[in-house]
């Protein structure tokens, strides 16, 4: 599987499933950017405290409320993520009882 075919294996072919398996792709794409972006915030926070420069540390100040700006964005778009794959969930149950054909999951018994 190639990296950009993450999800292809989990879409059953329709258009609306492929929509939302890109959703989710794009969602997780924005949550590693963010959080390769605060490894960098961490590390320079660190390297600051550690000089204890005052500009350093108080430049600190300004590093640590975009690293919190950033959790709050990673926060939110699990949220997203949580409520799409939620509504997708409920929109496939609901393909599964409708009757159409290849919709409907059979039961071993």
């Amino acid at each position: 599987m190639m990296e950009g075919d993450t999800f292809s294996g989990l879409d059953n072919g329709t258009q609306a499933d492929n929509k939302v398996l890109q959703g989710f792709k794009k969602s997780f794409v924005q949550v590693q950017s963010i959080l390769d972006q605060n490894r960098l915030l961490i590390n320079e926070i660190n390297q600051n405290h550690e000089s204890k420069i005052p500009d350093n540390l108080s430049r600190n100040v300004g590093l640590i409320r975009e690293l919190n700006n950033n959790i709050r964005r990673v926060v939110d778009l699990y949220a997203d993520l949580s409520f799409s794959f939620t509504k997708s969930m409920e929109a496939s149950s609901e393909g599964e009882s409708d009757g159409k054909p290849g919709h409907k999951r059979t039961r071993p018994g």
